[in-house]
């Protein structure tokens, strides 16, 4: 995607509301810039915020171009460096090519933004979860993640949205079986492979369930959906490890937003309304520098 349009905010913008800008600045209503930011078009300095962002004095404000008309869902280069590639993936696309090619996927927009650089996926996110998906721009790249995984180099963080009340952090560390390909088993002991434990601490409570951080150094297929629902509290909207019939009004909520490894850092927040002043703060603390 292209920028559109860019803004550089003056004094009198300093601790509004990123939608009340947009709205202000573009003559929209409020839902319409709420809905823009939502779908993660806002830049501010270069990064997508939340509509409940606080933007300050001397910030830039970038809205992208709208998804190709045709409604595909469209994938966003984040960050580069390092050798490797940070890119956005929207819940509902799948991360590699399917079987026999064709389709829409992450994979299949690789030769488009990366042209002539042989970039290859070194990881991958389920279809309905949202978030960074990772490139390496070449094999010698792609080759030094997987040293850069075992050797505990790689920090990816994820926000979910789990059923029911957390209120200390878990580190939950048993092995997961990946043998059956729909659904992968919890096993009763812990994995041999320290860096395959998820780390989730509580961030804040809504009606029933708790938005949480989880974060792995390792992961393997359906890793922290698996290991939250083993734990007592599945993921909101997941109707393969929770309640099948409360398969998500809003989706599966679980984001990948942020990653670092050396020569790159990349984040980008999820659009959900309900939490989005806690996210926005823990965006903050945790900035890519």
């Amino acid at each position: 995607m292209t920028k559109e349009k860019a803004f550089t905010l003056g004094a009198e913008a300093g601790g509004e509301r990123l939608d009340a800008v947009l709205a202000s600045l573009l003559g929209l209503g409020l839902r319409g810039a709420k809905r823009l930011a939502g779908e993660g078009r806002a830049l501010v300095d270069g990064v997508p915020r939340p509509p409940a962002y606080k933007v300050r004095p001397g910030q830039t404000v970038a809205l992208i171009e709208a998804p190709r008309p045709q409604g595909e869902p469209s994938v966003r280069l984040l960050a580069r460096g390092g050798g490797f590639a940070a890119l956005q993936k929207p819940a509902g696309l799948h991360t590699a090519a399917l079987k026999g090619g064709g389709g829409d996927s992450v994979e299949a927009a690789l030769g488009e933004l990366f042209p002539g650089e042989g970039a290859v996926l070194v990881n991958r996110l389920d279809r309905d979860t949202s978030g960074i998906v990772l490139a390496a721009l070449d094999r010698d790249a792609a080759a030094r993640y997987k040293i850069l995984e075992d050797t505990g180099q790689v920090d990816k963080r994820y926000l979910a949205v789990v059923l029911g009340s957390l209120d200390a952090p878990l580190l939950l560390r048993r092995e997961v079986d990946m043998a059956r390909r729909a659904r992968v088993k919890v096993l009763p002991g812990d994995s041999p492979d320290p860096l395959r434990a998820t780390g989730v601490r509580p961030l804040a409570e809504g009606e029933g369930v708790t938005l949480v951080e989880a974060r792995i150094a390792k992961g393997a297929r359906h890793q922290i959906r698996a290991h939250l629902a083993a734990a007592g509290h599945p993921i909101a909207g997941d109707a393969l490890y929770g309640d099948p019939g409360a398969a998500a009004v809003h989706g599966l909520r679980l984001h990948h937003w942020r990653v670092s490894l050396p020569g790159l850092c990349a984040a980008c927040a999820p659009g959900w309304a309900e939490f989005q002043d806690v996210i926005q703060r823990v965006m903050e603390e945790n900035p890519c520098a």
